[in-house]
């Protein structure tokens, strides 16, 4: 399978991105304000509020921080969150002072093309940035200092990339590991 192809496989899974309204708010009152939030402060301390296009969980907190999960782009992260303020405005909570969405981690999947020999791999990589315990985990751990990702590698020649900043950083990890395992001669 041709680099481009890999490429061509990257799906976001979930993008996570955090912002704050810049002051403290009382998510008991706000929970009975906004419909469908749901708050229940034995097991989580935030307000979840779900917004249905783009499809995203928006974790509220006492201390005014959003944390929005679960949408499948950068652009969904952002339109999640306008909603969210514009609902947080409609109850007259000024949101002026509203913070920028700093993305936290992208979550994206990609094929290789080709099946993998996890065990080879783990040796082949360098054990000092693997893990592999197939008891415990059915894929190789391989973390990756430029870009700083986490890629799980499976036998079945797919991969996931966590902790990615940007989108173009799931692209180069894809990149980086083709070529690790092509070198290795391990890339079917």
């Amino acid at each position: 399978m041709s680099h481009e192809t890999r490429l061509e496989s990257l799906e976001i899974q979930n993008v996570v991105a955090s912002s704050a309204i810049g002051q403290e708010l009382d998510l008991e009152s706000l929970s009975n304000d906004v419909t469908g939030a749901e708050f229940n402060p034995d097991n989580f301390p935030g307000l979840v509020y779900r917004t249905q296009e783009p499809k995203a969980a928006n974790l509220i907190f006492r201390s005014g921080k959003i944390v929005c999960t679960g949408a499948s782009s950068v652009d969904g992260v952002n339109r999640a969150l306008d909603q969210v303020f514009e609902e947080l405005g409609s109850l007259g909570i000024p949101i002026d002072n509203r913070e920028e969405a700093t993305v936290q981690n992208i979550v994206s999947s990609a094929d290789l093309g080709t099946t993998l020999n996890l065990n080879a791999l783990a040796i082949g990589l360098g054990l000092e940035n693997v893990e592999y315990e197939p008891e415990q985990f059915p894929g190789l751990v391989y973390r990756i200092d430029e870009p700083n990702v986490v890629v799980l590698l499976f036998g079945s020649g797919k991969i996931v990339i966590t902790g990615a900043k940007k989108v173009e950083f799931a692209r180069e990890a894809i990149q980086v590991v083709s070529d690790e395992i092509d070198s290795l001669g391990l890339l079917g």
